[in-house]
């Protein structure tokens, strides 16, 4: 089973809240991997849960890690970081 991770930075103006959580946790459902993001403090979360996701209080300019295990973790952590880059749009992987 692969384990991957990858770190990005949020730069949405609204960070990682309402919205872009819900899409986040959107996509990272999409995977069969176990998902993991994890705040600046060490906060770990389930990323297929919006309220975990939430919960960690990421704000914009905050770095994040993803960190996927799983036969599709490296996919998984590629599209995610990919997701948080674009700004939480939905275009394709």
């Amino acid at each position: 089973m692969s384990r991957t991770s990858g770190v990005t930075t949020v730069e949405h103006e609204k960070g990682l809240h309402a919205r872009p959580a819900s899409v986040f946790v959107q996509t990272a459902s999409e995977f069969e991997a176990e998902i993991e993001v994890v705040n600046a403090e060490g906060e770990a979360a389930d990323a297929k849960s919006s309220i975990g996701v939430i919960s960690l209080g990421v704000e914009p300019g905050d770095r994040i890690e993803i960190t996927a295990q799983g036969d599709d973790a490296g996919r998984a952590v590629d599209r995610l970081v990919a997701l948080v880059e674009n700004g939480f749009e939905l275009n394709g992987e």
